[in-house]
């Protein structure tokens, strides 16, 4: 596996990372959506402190993540019950 040296610029830093060839593309676009995030709270709340811009958008990135892993947890739970009647319907008529 072949990794590259990039550079991502989050703020006004920028910041050297190996990755491998197949998540360049990935690591990116984390580095663009959390400096979307940064511009964003720093318009919404007239925020200029770097340190606060960044533990918003890491808080923010937290409570996205543990809202999709709450959903598949729910997917996961409805999933299992329509799979149980089946399994009842066939089990009921064979």
């Amino acid at each position: 596996m072949e990794k590259l040296s990039i550079k991502i610029k989050i703020g006004d830093r920028e910041y050297p990372m190996r990755v491998r060839s197949e998540e360049e593309e990935l690591v990116r676009l984390a580095g663009k959506q959390v400096n979307d995030k940064l511009k964003f709270f720093k318009q919404q709340f007239k925020l200029d402190d770097r340190q606060d811009l960044l533990a918003m958008a890491a808080f923010d990135a937290v409570v996205e993540k543990l809202k999709l892993e709450n959903n598949k947890g729910m997917t996961e739970e409805v999933f299992e019950s329509k799979l149980d009647e089946l399994n009842k319907l066939l089990s009921d008529n064979i």
